[in-house]
């Protein structure tokens, strides 16, 4: 299958410059996994900036409602590229066997930002140990509570260390201040919001990271029918992304005006705060030597492997369909200059 993607994509570098010579832009509809924050600011910064329009893209970017979203409106042609979780596309696959529907096309989260937070005065301390007996808030359906039994058998704790309290997104920020629970899971970046209503030192982070867990997060995704018939244009997409993405990690301000322009109402400092966190993940350590957007075979193997027992996956998907890394930008511009 790598082998078919790499022949496909052997003319995406010379067609993608011919995208915009001459010819109407190519449309195309991306969809977030959330709402507008600085998590997400070097699309919007790539799209004011004119970079898809460089490249012959007319994108347009719409606000989603969860990786599973993101996943499902790929697939079913509503959008042509999204921001989605990897374990939950494994999931996806998983249940959708058969010739993929959406493929991870970039990783943008080199490293999923998943925590729990809690609240010292509860007891909670760096260490995950100190969450027994606890109460904690999370959604229904998320990655961050789904894969906790992975850090659990890394700390060697019993996955019933803590009850869940189940608690919609919106809601978890007021459950933890109330104390109506002693902790919540978030993505990190995502719990700016927390910290601006309870000092962050009154706060422990505790990150999957740090429990020795290594799973990618958030990729772009694009559809199969769009890697096979117009492979140019996610190869565009992505240069765009990415240049957008580089100069947002050297000079963040870049990505918090980005955001507020297209959101005026976004508190700027809040907003610098969160792209600070995120920034970390997707810089993390091993791009410096395979760079940004890529990924390390092996490791998407094991994640394929680790979620397929933390999801009770009757089978997984190979690690080929899952990732098609052959539209990647040239890795010298996948160099992070912070």
């Amino acid at each position: 299958m790598q082998r078919r993607h790499f022949l496909a994509a052997l003319p995406a570098a010379c067609a993608g410059a011919a995208l915009a010579q001459g010819k109407p832009p190519v449309a195309l509809k991306f969809t977030l996994d959330f709402r507008v924050t600085s998590q997400t600011a070097p699309f919007f910064l790539a799209l004011q900036k004119g970079y898809y329009r460089d490249e012959g893209l007319d994108v347009s970017i719409d606000v989603g409602s969860g990786s599973v979203a993101s996943i499902t409106r790929v697939a079913s042609g509503a959008y042509q590229l999204g921001l989605g979780d990897i374990s939950a596309l494994i999931e996806f696959q998983a249940q959708n066997p058969g010739a993929a529907r959406v493929q991870a096309v970039y990783q943008y989260y080199n490293r999923a930002p998943f925590a729990i937070i809690g609240r010292k005065d509860r007891g909670i301390t760096a260490d995950f140990a100190s969450l027994k007996g606890k109460k904690v808030a999370a959604a229904a359906v998320e990655s961050t509570r789904r894969v906790w039994p992975l850090v659990a058998q890394r700390q060697n704790l019993p996955a019933d260390l803590f009850s869940w309290s189940t608690t919609e997104f919106s809601a978890r920020d007021n459950v933890v201040v109330r104390g109506d629970v002693d902790a919540a899971t978030y993505f990190h970046d995502s719990a700016v919001s927390l910290f601006a209503r309870i000092k962050p030192e009154e706060l422990s982070v505790l990150r999957y990271t740090d429990a020795g867990v290594q799973l990618y997060g958030n990729a772009i995704l694009a559809s199969s029918a769009l890697l096979a018939e117009q492979p140019a244009v996610v190869a565009a997409f992505l240069r765009a992304s990415n240049r957008a993405i580089v100069e947002c990690l050297a000079q963040p301000a870049l990505a918090v005006a980005a955001v507020r322009q297209r959101e005026p109402i976004l508190d700027e400092k809040l907003e610098a705060a969160r792209w600070a966190i995120t920034s970390q993940y997707l810089a993390a350590p091993d791009t410096r030597r395979h760079g940004l957007g890529d990924i390390d075979p092996q490791l998407l193997a094991r994640q394929v492997e680790q979620v397929g027992h933390a999801f009770d996956l009757k089978s997984v998907p190979a690690p080929d369909a899952l990732f098609h890394r052959g539209l990647l930008p040239p890795l010298a511009a996948r160099m992070a200059k912070a």
